[in-house]
């Protein structure tokens, strides 16, 4: 099965996993259709699309199937079949995130970080519990930037006119109190209870060992690839920390790590030394998400 996923991907190869994709969100949804239902669906699909086009633009997977059917799995696997309005929108800010910010053109990104700022605050706006990601943009614009103060300007800026914005309609609506519990800080509730995620170990030990051989080789790699890579695995750090402090008994903040984790994983299965390796660790991955599925879904754990 692995060198059946590992042939080129061709311009049909997307289509195919977004309509799949769209077949499962139609199939788990078609029964509890309404309005409000329909749009969050429909921004999860746009998230979910627009990242198969990422994988194209960050160009870390060689232009096989691999990526693209480990990320269609990560996903028919951990959708729970209905998302938060917050997880939504988060998949869809993210996969612009990371257009923008996995561009090697400093001209590029000194640009967007107005977007990025408005992407960020837009995000929080949402989902609170996305603040990790502010600190991680401002890391990442420290790290790359030449221009470190006004690129960090622009950031802010783009901050302040959403926030504006939305103060603006919140008061023009009449909605003139603070509610709390809006707040993150101060809802955070570590996951201590494990055992619903049990299935995933096999897939979170590749996950450990595609990151050590990632830095084991990093003198091998191209700078634009140790870029990139490196982006990826700082993003995803984000990601976890809000799932670590946040996601208690709510699997679907596993979807923000779907991505990045596609992409870690493919590159590790293609650089693993042995056929035979590639393929137990390919069936493993599947194996695991499968079980997980069928967990939750029947209720197992």
């Amino acid at each position: 099965m692995f060198k059946l996923l590992s042939k080129e991907s061709n311009i049909f190869s997307i289509p195919v996993y977004i309509g799949f994709l769209l077949l499962v969100v139609i199939i788990f949804n078609i029964l509890n259709f309404n309005t409000y239902e329909a749009i969050i669906e429909a921004i999860t699909f746009l998230g979910i699309a627009l990242a198969y086009f990422c994988f194209h633009t960050i160009a870390l997977n060689y232009q096989t199937h691999l990526p693209l059917f480990l990320y269609t799995f990560f996903i028919f696997s951990l959708y729970p079949g209905s998302l938060d309005i917050g997880i939504a929108v988060a998949l869809l800010t993210n996969s612009f995130l990371l257009l923008l910010l996995t561009s090697t053109d400093e001209d590029i990104r000194k640009k967007s970080y107005v977007l990025v700022g408005s992407i960020i605050a837009l995000n929080f706006i949402f989902l609170p519990t996305t603040w990790p990601m502010a600190f991680f943009v401002i890391i990442h614009l420290i790290a790359t930037s030449e221009r470190i103060g006004l690129n960090l300007f622009r950031f802010l800026l783009g901050i302040m006119l959403i926030a504006f914005s939305y103060f603006s309609v919140m008061f023009f609506f009449n909605f003139r109190s603070w509610n709390l519990d809006y707040f993150p800080f101060g809802a955070m509730k570590i996951v201590t209870d494990y055992t619903e995620l049990f299935p995933l170990i096999p897939i979170a030990l590749l996950l450990i060992y595609a990151v050590y051989d990632h830095f084991r080789n990093y003198n091998k790699k191209s700078p634009v690839s140790r870029y990139k890579y490196t982006f990826l695995l700082v993003f995803s750090l984000a990601q976890l920390i809000s799932i670590v402090l946040y996601m208690n008994k709510s699997y679907e903040y596993l979807l923000l790590l779907a991505f990045p984790s596609s992409i870690i994983l493919s590159r590790m299965l293609r650089f693993m030394p042995k056929y035979w390796m590639q393929e137990i660790s390919l069936w493993a991955i599947i194996i695991s998400l499968v079980t997980f599925k069928a967990g939750n879904y029947f209720q197992l754990f």
